[in-house]
């Protein structure tokens, strides 16, 4: 407990005190005065409030105003905000081209420049407001590595356009560049689609990365619960922002810390909602790297392994009907956990950022069955989970495939080879490819791309030709609003010299997403001999941040992470 009897803080063991404690600090304290705070201000706690917004992108735009309410909780409940912001890299905007390669990276750097402000600011509590695919991981991740008292709050879905009298989202774009270049939608229709998808703040509004991540924040215990629910357009958001600024300070009364909620049961908890909701397969990358910064052993096996057994529930885009707004209609993340947690497909004993555990939260949430979106366990979309791992001799380190509302689920054809997506997207908008082809796109992974760039455009112009009988595999990413038969994380990469970089032309690749298994077949005899002859490429990135990244970036399947973590600590900063 950090409170003296009369109310005050006791700062004898928080981070601050090397700030604003004694004589010594007199010229650290004159900072503060020049910024406004007076005495009573500055020997409450420093609470870093830390946003990811710009005007890159929709799913930053409203994250400064929910970062001023989650101030004002802070403020309300007895402590010091101290507002800053770190980059975001936003996939919508990346997707496609050269700048994908800086997506992946971007998480790491959140993570560290959060940290890094922390550390050099001496804050005793963080609160994390992010909208977009990387930056909800890499908060989270600076939050296990820091391990102050946290509490996580998105920054909310776009609302769906309307387009055709249906709802669109960014995938109907996407897809709507392969429908034109097939002959099945007009340059009109394209552009006028272009102009009616995104209607305003928000991240991308189906079950795509941020939206998956999101209901993770929630699941695993870092966010309050419904906190995920609101879009970003809804100004009552604020309320949620505000109640997270309380709430950090609640738990920095009862030194409750981020790893003391993010269990390995809480992981588990996790994956389960990634696989309940249809979610993104970059789910089986993050969970494995937030897990790293807690030195909790979980490899996209154990994330795999527990999917296989969850149910498939939310009926969301892009597998399923419904747009993100209408899972939060639906009675958000605790409606799925109440379903979950009565089947017992959760553990219930997790605390989490309300100080109660999950079961303590979900007293009082009433399964409501008038609602479409989310179904009860015992009636699920499909039995197994909306994304699988799987592994072979293509992939002895794993991959991993999304399959909610996919019917195509095994495969078997000639691989044709690409080295980088560009030379994959220009054959599949000039067709040059033939059904039944298994598509391969190598030198994409965390090293070799460098930095495991996601496949959207080309998935989604393959899906919007209207081809079903074909696979994509890489050992690079795929957007969460990727659909088909479509294999990323394939591990180990290329580069590290994995089977995929073996693959010539012609060779037969046989994926059984209902077995779990991807197999290159080929005589062992026969790919001795191409190793062997095989060569590590040189990139194009020989300096700068993406080289940094290249260096001493690990394996997909551990999370792609770039320290050793928290099992390598001497020190938490959290007890400086």
């Amino acid at each position: 407990m950090h409170r003296k009897p009369d109310g005050s803080w006791d700062k004898s063991n928080l981070p601050s005190r090397h700030t604003t404690e004694g004589p010594s600090r007199a010229p650290h304290r004159s900072y503060y005065y020049a910024m406004g705070l007076g005495s009573r201000e500055i020997a409450q706690p420093f609470v870093g409030v830390a946003s990811c917004w710009n005007e890159a992108a929709p799913c930053n735009t409203a994250l400064m105003r929910q970062a001023h309410a989650a101030a004002e909780g802070v403020k309300r409940a007895g402590g010091t905000p101290r507002e800053f912001c770190t980059i975001t890299v936003t996939d919508g905007i990346a997707m496609g081209h050269e700048g994908m390669r800086s997506s992946l990276v971007s998480r790491e750097v959140i993570a560290d420049s959060v940290e890094l402000t922390m550390r050099g600011h001496a804050y005793d509590a963080l609160v994390g407001v992010a909208g977009c695919d990387k930056s909800l991981p890499g908060m989270m991740m600076a939050m296990l590595r820091l391990n102050v008292p946290s509490a996580f709050i998105y920054g909310g879905s776009i609302l769906p356009g309307r387009w055709g009298n249906r709802d669109v989202t960014v995938q109907d774009v996407f897809e709507g560049v392969g429908k034109y270049s097939a002959g099945q939608m007009t340059l009109e229709d394209l552009c006028d689609l272009e102009q009616h998808a995104c209607p305003g703040d928000g991240a991308c509004g189906g079950q795509y990365t941020a939206n998956t991540m999101a209901c993770v924040s929630e699941a695993i215990g870092l966010a309050l619960p419904l906190s995920s629910a609101l879009p970003a357009a809804y100004l009552h958001r604020d309320q949620y922002a505000e109640a997270t600024g309380e709430a950090v300070m609640a738990l920095l009364e009862r030194n409750i810390r981020p790893r003391d909620i993010c269990t390995r049961e809480a992981f588990e908890n996790a994956a389960v909602v990634v696989a309940a909701t249809g979610g993104s397969t970059n789910g089986g990358l993050h969970l494995p790297a937030m897990a790293h910064e807690a030195g909790i052993s979980f490899s996209l096996r154990d994330v795999a392994e527990i999917m296989k057994k969850t149910p498939y529930l939310a009926d969301l885009m892009p597998g399923g009907r419904y747009p993100a707004k209408k899972m939060g209609e639906a009675g958000g993340v605790p409606m799925l956990l109440r379903t979950l947690l009565d089947a017992g497909l959760i553990h219930g004993d997790c605390m989490t950022v309300t100080g109660k555990t999950i079961r303590e939260n979900l007293e009082g949430v009433v399964w409501d069955g008038a609602q479409d979106v989310i179904r009860p366990v015992s009636s699920p979309l499909s039995p197994t989970g909306g994304v699988v791992g799987l592994w072979g001799s293509l992939a002895p380190d794993g991959a991993i495939v999304k399959v909610a509302g996919l019917k195509h689920t095994k495969h078997r054809g000639p691989a044709r080879v690409f080295d980088g997506e560009e030379a994959c997207f220009a054959a599949v908008e000039a067709r040059q490819y033939k059904e039944g082809d298994v598509l391969v796109i190598r030198y994409e992974g965390p090293r070799g791309g460098p930095g495991m760039r996601e496949m959207l455009s080309t998935t989604a112009a393959i899906y919007g030709q209207g081809v079903e009988n074909i696979a994509l595999i890489t050992d690079g990413r795929f957007s969460g609003a990727t659909r088909g038969l479509c294999i990323g994380h394939v591990g180990p990469e290329a580069a590290a010299g994995g089977p995929i970089g073996l693959v010539r032309d012609g060779d037969i690749i046989a994926i059984d997403a209902d077995a779990g298994t991807i197999e290159l077949e080929v005589d062992p005899i026969e790919l001795e001999n191409r190793q062997r002859h095989w060569e590590p490429r040189r990139t194009n990135y020989q300096t700068g941040a993406l080289w940094k990244f290249a260096q001493g970036v690990g394996p997909a399947h551990l999370g792609a992470v770039t320290h050793p973590g928290a099992a390598a600590e001497t020190h938490v900063y959290a007890d400086i």
